[in-house]
């Protein structure tokens, strides 16, 4: 690991550790808008063994647990981790496990897993780390496999579905007032060095899903700035 990626992984532990009593609240409002999408397009089945990237207090991982056999979930906070298996007792779930990692230096066998999901997380880390991600879920699933991933889903403005996107964004900031004009300047900032988020166009995640080896790419628009991603592992792939 280098020096700039060790640092980012503290960075994000320390963040996330301090948001776990705040997420549910915090969380943008359309969250939930596009759970119910990554949900929908996981189409769980009771035999599948799931893996959830990125779990935080269970936001999907609870919603799939009655669907599938098997489901963990992965969060680089500890603290986040054991709010979700605390959840996952008081619902009465048995079949969630939970793991602390990074998403990049997550260890799993290969061929464990029917399904992955992951929501509202892969704009937290850089294009490398993206696509390295989403090659090491082709690895880790079943053939016939798939993956979803639910994310903040635009370009750095450089088609016209981006600026437009943008624009809509900072007319509602800027009609805020001062509170708003103070987002727009350090969303504009954060946007422009790529720190914290840094989301990419809907076109590059079906480049990154087929450069990885997926099949029946698709992209579903959910909300202006966000939407899910779906690939398949050919059923006579190889690892």
């Amino acid at each position: 690991m280098s020096f700039f990626e060790d640092l980012t992984v503290q960075i994000q532990h320390y963040v996330w550790q301090r948001r776990v009593e705040s997420w549910e609240h915090e969380a943008s409002p359309n969250l939930d808008t596009v759970i119910e999408a990554v949900v929908g397009q996981a189409a769980p089945q009771t035999s599948m063994v799931a893996l959830d990237l990125g779990c935080g207090s269970g936001q999907v991982t609870l919603r799939l647990a009655p669907c599938v056999a098997k489901i963990t979930g992965v969060d680089i906070s500890e603290r986040m981790v054991e709010r979700l298996l605390a959840r996952a007792k008081d619902e009465g779930y048995r079949n969630i496990s939970g793991r602390v990692s990074a998403l990049e230096h997550l260890d799993v066998p290969a061929g464990s897993f029917d399904l992955i999901v992951s929501n509202y997380v892969f704009h937290h880390l850089n294009d490398d780390g993206k696509a390295r991600v989403v090659n090491l879920c082709y690895g880790w699933l079943k053939p016939g496999g798939r993956l979803v991933v639910g994310d903040m889903m635009f370009g750095r403005g450089g088609t016209a579905e981006d600026r437009q996107l943008i624009m809509t964004k900072v007319k509602l900031l800027a009609a805020k007032g001062v509170g708003g004009y103070w987002r727009i300047a350090k969303n504009a900032l954060r946007y422009l060095l790529r720190v914290q988020e840094k989301p990419i166009a809907k076109e590059r995640w079906v480049e990154l899903f087929r450069g990885a080896g997926f099949v029946e790419v698709q992209v579903q628009s959910v909300v202006s700035e966000a939407g899910v991603v779906v690939g398949i592992k050919p059923a006579e792939a190889g690892d």
